[in-house]
């Protein structure tokens, strides 16, 4: 008797910021990708995420020259690090990923939403559909280190919040509170009801940083690089202000526009 071959799985759509799966003959020693794990690399990645435990860690994998950098903290989380081959890890993340000999399987973080946001810093950051992962996990560096209380980025249009961009981040994506919403606009107008001042940042806006009002709490909206900040985001901003740089050229990269700004901001308001 001929056996059919079972029905293909197709499963669920794969969630919104997780790093997908990489081809069945890439995974090497790896566990099946699945759609609800996330994939960290890199020394400062994976020991924020073991450090901060605000994720549950799932498996990690470490070449043998990296291992006895790691094996105490991750006993301290619980782990218990399973040794591979570099090339092992170049098949599952592609040869451009710097891994430093390190690979953390985890749990996405947390989902946030604006009423969770403790005020520290009284500043917020909003990302109109920044979508370069580098970019992104740049600001997130650069938020954790101004204490950002939360970022806000779109539900859409937005990176995975794993891999490349949190190398980028330097391991901030673990310390910084990231909120997801569905429309900026909305968002911005929420924050106005909470009693958060609103500025773009556009190089041609019509006022300078160090100059427009300020007053805690803020929101500071960022478009994106080419773009800049949409029509619906700009109206909703208490004013859009723009960098004055003594240079002949007037505009940033928009994660190095960040920290200009933030280092303006802080420093007006003390």
């Amino acid at each position: 008797m001929t056996r059919r071959p079972p029905p293909k799985d197709r499963g669920a759509p794969e969630k919104r910021r997780h790093a997908p799966a990489p081809p069945s003959d890439a995974r090497g020693p790896f566990r099946p990708a699945l759609p609800d794990v996330v994939a960290l690399y890199g020394a400062h990645p994976v020991r924020a995420a073991l450090n901060a435990r605000r994720r549950k860690l799932l498996t990690l994998y470490a070449t043998e020259t990296a291992l006895p950098r790691i094996k105490d903290l991750a006993h301290a989380a619980g782990l218990e690090p399973r040794l591979v081959d570099a090339r092992d890890l170049e098949r599952r993340l592609g040869a451009e990923a710097v891994h430093q000999g390190l690979m953390l399987e985890a749990r996405p973080l947390p989902e946030a939403d604006i009423s969770d946001i403790v005020s520290n810093s009284g500043i917020v950051l909003a990302l109109d559909q920044i979508t370069d992962p580098h970019n992104v996990g740049a600001i997130l560096r650069t938020a954790c280190a101004f204490n950002v209380d939360a970022v806000i980025v779109t539900e859409r249009h937005s990176p995975e919040f794993s891999g490349a961009l949190a190398k980028a981040a330097s391991g901030a994506l673990e310390f910084v509170t990231i909120v997801a919403v569905v429309n900026l606009a909305r968002a911005l107008d929420e924050f106005a009801e909470r009693g958060y001042a609103r500025i773009g940042l556009d190089s041609e806006g019509a006022e300078s940083l160090s100059t427009v009002a300020l007053s805690r709490p803020l929101v500071l909206a960022l478009g994106a690089e080419g773009k800049g900040l949409r029509r619906l985001t700009r109206e909703r901003c208490d004013a859009v202000a723009r960098l004055d740089l003594p240079g002949p050229i007037k505009s940033l990269n928009v994660s190095n526009a960040c920290a200009s700004a933030l280092s303006v901001v802080t420093t007006r308001l003390g």
